[in-house]
């Protein structure tokens, strides 16, 4: 109660600093005659979102470009319009459609944000987005403002200093890879500004601040998940380039971050060269991965596992197996983390056989049903999750112990693994444990109950296994047994030693906005005992 008393305070008091007459006078500047750097962009555009840009504007060959401002306030924006617009990603479209129409649309896109947003007390100036800006505005400056006006040049020029001096006085408001967006855009801006070498220490101090707080010493990001993991390392390679492009030797505790950021990545990305389905994230694209990792420039052999963040891989074959072993992220990154204890995902060759069910990019509703255990392929207990998400979003009962051992010969691999998640529900502690042999054609499993003390009541189990949407399914052998069937033709047999099995709908939001429709196997059962123990295995189909 006192903190949030204090930080209220702090809040009120930044406020009216920020809205005095003095703090507005002391962002005035005149504006410079150029930008002495301009570091490139590696990421490529997309030719087909620009042209949708220009559709959506009504801008054509005949119409000519158009004056925006009515886009940086629609009356049905909402916090992913607000990124997506007010961070200009979209100029590197534009810039890939190439062309006049193009660059004076792009141009006057500007020149309306910095007439309609010249107020630091909205939305539009937050951290990140003020981050993500001025890199993209400074990057692609020599396309955009090819042959403007003197006029044009210098509200431009003013609005990055005046957007820029902003940032350096609320640097340490934003949080996360919010963050790391708003610490890329002051650098951007010290490089690109003559005379404000002081913003690169500032820069460079709080990043090494948040490397050492949000990236773990495998390499893996706080939030635990594969996809913020890919965003922090494009952020991290675009400060790279920068202070290359500026002449400013990169710290060495940058290189490091990025090596060990590059082979976390690598583990948690399958034979399709897409992400894992962990904490948040979809799979990606892979040529964006493929990019990005290329930039890093880090070639190192993917570790077998992530101690910090919590993953193990097993590979055998052509068969990968990735769990998720690991505790909630800590409560400033749990916001989207999912309650996937003791899940597991399963590939064979470049085809998800066993997947989670994803995430959405853009629908809240559908980022929270996705984030209960029972769209893992995990062991739900009563319907209940194996941690608490609250209404906030955050985590309320977590995991408190968990256990990993690990055992590997090039024939055979185990994992066993357990949590505590449930313990203060009802006592009980999971222990999963995953065998891999045959060349990768034999996976076992085998869930184990224990309760610390004796039950009061019956609990019920349900072990879901969630089914890839290309992967069809049938009951064999009297319904006691399912077949799979992966695309090319590819068998697997299904078979547990208790409980009943059921073939049940499900949705896959692994990647866009539609989820698919797909199937889940399903062992249903109950523990009534002090202990329980499930067997189930997937053998390939010879």
């Amino acid at each position: 109660m006192v903190f949030h008393m204090i930080e209220n305070l702090k809040n009120k008091a930044s406020h009216m600093a920020y809205n005095s007459f003095l703090y507005n006078w002391s962002l005035s500047e005149s504006p410079p005659d150029r930008l002495i750097v301009r570091p490139v962009d590696p990421w490529p555009g997309d030719l087909e979102k620009a042209q949708h840009l220009l559709d959506a504007a009504g801008v054509g060959a005949r119409t000519g470009a158009k004056w925006c401002g009515e886009w940086w306030t629609p009356e049905d924006g909402d916090n992913i319009w607000l990124s997506h617009m007010h961070g200009f990603t979209w100029l590197r479209d534009l810039r890939a459609l190439d062309g006049g129409l193009s660059r004076e649309q792009g141009r006057l896109m500007i020149e309306s944000w910095i007439d309609c947003n010249d107020n630091w007390q909205i939305d539009s100036w937050r951290g990140d987005l003020i981050g993500c800006r001025l890199a993209m505005w400074i990057c692609h400056y020599e396309f955009f403002c090819a042959n403007a006006s003197e006029e044009f040049e210098d509200k431009f020029l003013s609005s990055i200093v005046k957007q820029a001096k902003h940032l350096s006085n609320a640097l340490d408001k934003s949080h996360g890879i919010a963050r790391l967006e708003a610490i890329k855009g002051l650098l951007y801006a010290a490089i690109a500004l003559d005379g404000h070498e002081k913003w690169i220490e500032q820069a460079l101090n709080a990043l090494k601040i948040e490397a050492n707080s949000q990236i773990l010493p495998d390499g893996g990001h706080a939030s635990r998940s594969p996809a913020i993991l890919l965003d922090a390392l494009e952020i991290m390679v675009d400060l790279r380039i920068a202070l290359q492009a500026g002449g400013y030797p990169a710290p060495e505790f940058l290189g490091d971050v990025i090596d060990n950021m590059s082979g976390a990545l690598r583990l948690l990305r399958y034979n399709d060269r897409k992400l894992a389905l962990f904490n948040g994230g979809q799979e990606g694209d892979n040529a964006a991965i493929n990019l990005i990792l290329a930039q890093a420039g880090a070639h190192k052999k993917p570790p077998k596992s992530l101690k910090d963040s919590g993953y193990e891989r097993l590979e055998l074959g052509r068969s990968m197996l990735v769990m998720d072993v690991g505790k909630i992220a800590d409560a400033s990154y749990d916001e989207h983390a999912h309650a996937s204890a003791l899940g597991f995902e399963f590939c064979y060759g470049k085809n998800r056989l066993f997947v989670s069910c994803g995430s959405h990019p853009v629908s809240e509703e559908w980022r929270d049903a996705m984030r209960f255990t029972g769209a893992h392929n995990s062991v739900c207990l009563d319907y209940r999750n194996s941690c608490e998400i609250k209404k906030d979003g955050h985590f309320g009962r977590k995991i408190m112990q968990s256990t990993i051992h690990r055992e590997e010969t090039k024939d055979a691999a185990l994992l066993i693994a357990s949590h505590d998640g449930y313990v203060p529900l009802n006592g009980i502690t999971h222990t999963r444990k995953i065998y891999l042999a045959d060349e990768g054609h034999d996976l076992r499993g085998e869930d184990m109950l224990s309760c610390a003390f004796e039950l009061t009541k019956p609990v019920e189990t349900a072990i879901r296994f969630h089914l890839h949407p290309s992967v069809s399914c049938s009951f064999i052998n009297d319904g006691q047994e399912i077949l799979l069937r992966m695309p090319g033709g590819v068998g697997w047999r299904f078979s547990r030693s208790a409980g009943g099995l059921a073939l049940e709908d499900s949705l896959y939001l692994g990647s866009g906005i539609t989820p698919r429709k797909t199937k889940q196997i399903v062992i249903y059962g109950q523990m009534s005992e002090d202990e329980a123990c499930v067997k189930w295995t997937l053998k390939r189909e010879m």
